[in-house]
């Protein structure tokens, strides 16, 4: 297996998967069992998972994904701790189907956080309209038309009866009329007001601290590193 020393096994080819069974596997430099079956993934073309069994494990199987695990001269280096292996699920047989699996990934799979930047609506300030009401004085030209008398003689040269009142005192009056301005209000509207909102955009840079675990793998002799 010289040829294969210090490979990671997720770059094996399906031809060269015979390689790795039977070889022993050591976690933080102790052996823990020897390679089974192996899981090759025809969609990625890739060892996605390794079989474990016998050692640490019994009877049980162990699966593990393949990446980060290195092939050295003595065996097959995995970059999990004997502490990953305690609540890891394993099962009697060597059965691996999508539901296990997503169950090996999902205990293995080195976590780190990521920034996720979302958007809110935040109250950002107001319009306020307010009507208040002034008084200004106005002024208009108004033409008013009123009664005027002027007495008016007309010479008369004629007889009358001795019973038509003559040279009785008499008094006429005659009423004159005119025009006087009158002052009257209604209300008109002149104008509408109304507040429109638009939405103008503009860039933030945002930040914030995220944490990212870290895998160092130990051992002893030349122990290759990716």
């Amino acid at each position: 297996m010289s040829n294969a020393a210090g490979r990671p096994i997720d770059a094996f080819t399906e031809n060269e998967i015979p390689e790795l069974r039977n070889v022993p596997v050591y976690a933080d430099g102790e052996e823990i069992g020897h390679v089974g079956d192996i899981y090759y993934d025809e969609e990625t073309q890739q060892v996605e998972c390794v079989g474990i069994k016998g050692g640490f494990f019994g009877m049980k199987r162990q699966w593990i994904p393949a990446r980060g695990a290195m092939l050295q001269d003595d065996g097959l280096h995995v970059t999990y701790g004997r502490g990953d292996f305690d609540e890891a699920p394993r099962w009697d047989d060597d059965d691996l189907d999508d539901d296990r699996y997503s169950q090996v990934r999902g205990h293995f799979v080195r976590h780190e956080e990521e920034m996720q930047v979302g958007k809110q609506q935040v109250e950002a300030g107001s319009v306020r309209l307010r009507k208040w009401v002034e008084t200004e004085p106005v002024e208009t030209q108004v033409e008013l038309q009123h009664e005027t008398a002027r007495v008016v003689r007309e010479p008369v040269d004629e007889p009358i009866g001795r019973d038509t009142g003559a040279f009785e005192e008499q008094e006429v009056e005659v009423p004159l009329s005119a025009e006087e301005a009158v002052v009257g209000k209604q209300v008109v509207a002149k104008e509408r007001v109304a507040v429109e909102k638009g939405v103008e955009s503009h860039t933030e840079t945002v930040g914030d601290e995220v944490r990212k675990e870290r895998v160092e793998v130990e051992g002893e002799g030349d122990v290759a590193r990716r």
